[in-house]
């Protein structure tokens, strides 16, 4: 029972940092799942089979905020439904111990990927309003639907990251169109996975709990995406998703490290993460002040 409630907290929370930044809802559970002794599949199966419903209520959630467009749904999440049928059949077909550490080693560029972007660059505004065409969005959706399911998440550290940096759509409506369309992903993994594994090899107790918990905290991150600063989240998401995968990487047989090792690998990991949280932190302030007294300017000076 512990566990259950372990688990639906997790899902509670990663739905909230995935509502409200647009990623992260896959990656951080399917950490969670590995960090238990999982099988990568069974993980990568149980995140995405409980996504079919956090996804679902997200994208209903966001297009009452108007947070959706529809065209982009269209266009990224067809061929991302194909790319993560694929992941998911070529995931399954992975003996456990070459899938743990490649699964991890994907998450860890994944999490890298997501703080160093959010931490240095934070959110793009140029361009806003230009039409995204097919020709991007198409392999980008493949490529991000591929990786979401041999990973165990992927659809919004991808997805996501490159739509605000095309800097053609509002972030709240990157975020919006982003989960709305992994419900598409999240389907078209599951088929896979199951028609790969079997329900057998699936604990429905655990998709259960991931399940609930995502369903709570869905329409709060819908409405939390106006409020948190994503370019803070970003830095705090990327940070757990990089020291949870270091760890598997450092107890699995491609490294085996000592404990003097690891322990002076974390020291310098949760240094870098301090680092990026603080940068961040600051910048985001920054950024807030220099609009403030922009508008300010722009304020007509009354006789």
């Amino acid at each position: 029972m512990r566990t259950l409630i372990l688990l639906a907290l997790a899902g509670l929370g990663a739905q909230l940092v995935d509502g409200s930044l647009g990623m992260a809802y896959g990656v951080t559970s399917t950490t969670l799942l590995l960090a238990m002794g999982t099988n990568p599949a069974a993980a990568s199966a149980t995140v995405h089979l409980s996504e079919i419903g956090t996804t679902l209520m997200s994208g209903a959630s966001h297009w009452r905020f108007g947070n959706v467009d529809w065209k982009v749904v269209a266009k990224i999440g067809v061929p991302g439904a194909v790319g993560s049928f694929l992941g998911a059949t070529v995931l399954s077909k992975l003996s456990t111990e070459v899938a743990e550490p490649v699964m991890s080693l994907i998450l860890l560029g994944l999490g890298v990927y997501v703080m160093s972007r959010f931490t240095l660059r934070g959110l793009p505004k140029g361009q806003l309003g230009k039409p995204l065409r097919k020709r991007f969005l198409a392999p980008l959706g493949l490529v991000a639907g591929f990786l979401d399911a041999t990973g165990g998440g992927g659809w919004g550290p991808v997805g996501t990251p490159a739509l605000l940096a095309s800097g053609r759509m509002e972030p709240r409506k990157v975020i919006g169109s982003i989960d709305t369309s992994e419900f598409l992903v999240a389907v078209a993994a599951s088929l896979g996975f199951l028609f790969s594994l079997g329900s057998q090899a699936l604990n429905w107790t655990w998709v259960l709990a991931f399940l609930l918990g995502g369903l709570v905290a869905a329409p709060i991150a819908a409405w939390l995406v106006r409020l948190v600063p994503p370019r803070v989240l970003g830095s705090a998401v990327g940070g757990v998703i990089i020291v949870t995968n270091v760890r598997t990487l450092l107890k699995s047989d491609w490294i085996a490290a000592s404990g003097s090792l690891s322990a002076t690998v974390y020291v310098v990991l949760y240094a870098v993460w301090a680092a990026a949280l603080t940068y961040s932190i600051r910048a985001y302030r920054q950024e807030k002040a220099a609009e403030a007294e922009h508008a300010e300017e722009r304020q007509p000076v009354s006789a």
